[in-house]
């Protein structure tokens, strides 16, 4: 039997979760206040698909290993696929004007389009458009 699961929650370190909410508001973002105290925020990505902000030591409440620092090394990124390559365009260039940083020049292989930013905690964001009917056949 296949695993297939209803929500995914990624949950990621932050230092100022105000200046992280202020953040991603900028680059588009809502939050869910169901799950927000002043440790933690819910932000809303997509449909089922959410990342969870998590002071610092919050996080480390969940795991016995260090926290990364992802300025230094990284860990994963964070790949959000959306409706047009204009999309990709205006959400990295929000990103980038509320303060993030350019992690990759705008990348275009026909098919699929994609352009990345660090946060303000450095955690990488990719942001893609794929065009299936323009994907290479053999």
């Amino acid at each position: 039997m296949a695993i297939r699961a209803k929500q995914i929650f990624v949950n990621l370190p932050v230092q100022d979760l105000k200046k992280s909410v202020e953040f991603f508001t900028k680059v588009g973002f809502e939050f869910d206040a169901n799950f927000t105290d002043e440790s933690a925020t819910c932000m809303i990505i997509g449909e089922n698909i959410y990342a969870m902000l998590l002071v610092e030591e919050r996080f480390q409440s969940f795991i016995s290993k260090k926290i990364s620092n992802a300025s230094d090394t990284t860990e994963v990124i964070v790949a959000l696929s959306v409706d047009s390559r204009e999309q990709v365009d205006v959400i990295v260039q929000a990103a980038l004007d509320a303060g993030g940083k350019p992690s990759n020049e705008p990348q275009d292989h026909g098919f699929m389009y994609g352009w990345s930013f660090q946060d303000l905690d450095d955690h990488l964001w990719e942001v893609s458009y794929m065009d299936l009917s323009a994907f290479p056949s053999e």
